[in-house]
C-alpha cells in the first residue's frame, strides 16, 4: 500500500473525517487529493492532510482516531505539535508490538516519568494513564534500571467492597487488579509473568500491604489513586527507597470515597506542586485513545459536571 493510500484510509475513511469536520469537498485525482470549500478551511484541511503524509513517511499508522485529534491540533493553530507524534518506542510486547504514544499530552507524561523520581499523572478513563507507566516499569527492569516492579490499589472501587466478593482474599484482589495483571502479561508475555511473579520480582497488592515498607530499586506504580486518603498518600509516598521511581495515577472525576474525605490525590498534587523531582502531568479528554465515543462521553460529563457548579 503507497502513501497516499494509507493517507486516505480504508474505503477513505481518514480522508472522510477531514471533509466532514471542515465542510470540504474532495477529489482523488492520481496521486494527489483536491480540496473544495471556504478558503480557510482548505488551507486548514492541507496543512492536516501534509502533516498526516509527514507520519506516515516516518512509518507511522494513522487511522480516523489519529487524523481526529491532528484536526483538533490544527484548529488550535499547533500543526508543528503533529511532528511531535514521530518516533518514540516506549515498549515492545511479548509479541513484538511496538508500544507508542499517540497523542502529544501522552508523549509529555512519559517524558516527566524519564526526567523525574515522583510523577503524578491525572486525566480521565481511556488516556493511557496506567498503561504507559507499566509499560515506563516494565522498560525500566528490562534496562536493569530497577530491580523489582511494584503495583498497588487503594481498596476503594465504584460503591463496592472486596468482601462482597466471593473466595479468600487473593480470589477477592485478582478480579480487582485484573486491568494491572493484563497489562504486565501483555509486556512479558504469560510464560514469563508467571515465572517474575513466583520470583517476586513483580508484585501486584492493595495499597494496604505498603504500610511499614521500605520499597528500594524499584519502579512502584499507585492506580487509581483518586480514592486513597490525605493519610494513605502521605504513607505511600514515603514507602520509597534509594533506586526507587514512583508513578501515581487517578481520574479526580472518579473519586469514590464517602462525601467527607478529601482524595489523597488531590491534597498531593496541591501540597507537592512545587517540590523538586517531582512531576504533575495533566492529561486531558483529547489524550482518550479508546474508542472514539469515550471522549465524547467524558466531555459530556465535564459538561454536566460544569453546569452543576
Amino acid at each position: 500500500m503507497d502513501f497516499l493510500q494509507k493517507l486516505l484510509g480504508n474505503l477513505d475513511e481518514n480522508l472522510g473525517v477531514v471533509t466532514r469536520e471542515l465542510s470540504l469537498i474532495a477529489n482523488v485525482e492520481g496521486a494527489s487529493v483536491k480540496l473544495t470549500g471556504e478558503e480557510s478551511a482548505v488551507k486548514l484541511g492541507a496543512r492536516v492532510l501534509e502533516n498526516l503524509l509527514c507520519l506516515i513517511e516516518e512509518g507511522e499508522a494513522v487511522d480516523k482516531t489519529r487524523v481526529a485529534y491532528c484536526l483538533e491540533l490544527a484548529r488550535e493553530g499547533k500543526t508543528e505539535d503533529i511532528s511531535k507524534l514521530i518516533g518514540g518506542v516506549i515498549a515492545i510486547t511479548a509479541k513484538g508490538k511496538q508500544i507508542k504514544c499517540k497523542t502529544v499530552g501522552q508523549k509529555k507524561y512519559v517524558e516527566e516519568i524519564k526526567n523525574n523520581t515522583v510523577v503524578f499523572g491525572i486525566g480521565p478513563a481511556g488516556t493511557g494513564k496506567t498503561y504507559l507507566a507499566v509499560c515506563m516499569a516494565v522498560a525500566a527492569f528490562k534496562s536493569r534500571q530497577v530491580e523489582k516492579i511494584i503495583l498497588t490499589r487503594p481498596a476503594v472501587e465504584a460503591g463496592e467492597k472486596l468482601g462482597f466478593l466471593p473466595g479468600d482474599l487473593q480470589n477477592k484482589v485478582d478480579p480487582y487488579l485484573r486491568p494491572l495483571y493484563d497489562a504486565l502479561q501483555e509486556l512479558f508475555g504469560l510464560e514469563n509473568y508467571a515465572k517474575l511473579i513466583e520470583r517476586g520480582v513483580i508484585e501486584i497488592a492493595p495499597l494496604a500491604y505498603m504500610r511499614g515498607r521500605t520499597l528500594s530499586n524499584a519502579f512502584i506504580i499507585l492506580d487509581e489513586a483518586q480514592n486513597t486518603t490525605k493519610e494513605q498518600m502521605k504513607m505511600f509516598l514515603t514507602r520509597m527507597g534509594e533506586g526507587s521511581k514512583v508513578v501515581v495515577t487517578g481520574d479526580l472525576t472518579q473519586v469514590d470515597l464517602p462525601g467527607d474525605r478529601v482524595s489523597g490525590l488531590r491534597h498531593a498534587v496541591r501540597v507537592l506542586a512545587d517540590v523538586k523531582d517531582i512531576g504533575i502531568c495533566k492529561l486531558t479528554d483529547r489524550d482518550v485513545v479508546r474508542h472514539p465515543l469515550v471522549m465524547q462521553i467524558v466531555r459530556a460529563y465535564e459538561r454536566d459536571g460544569k453546569e452543576k457548579k
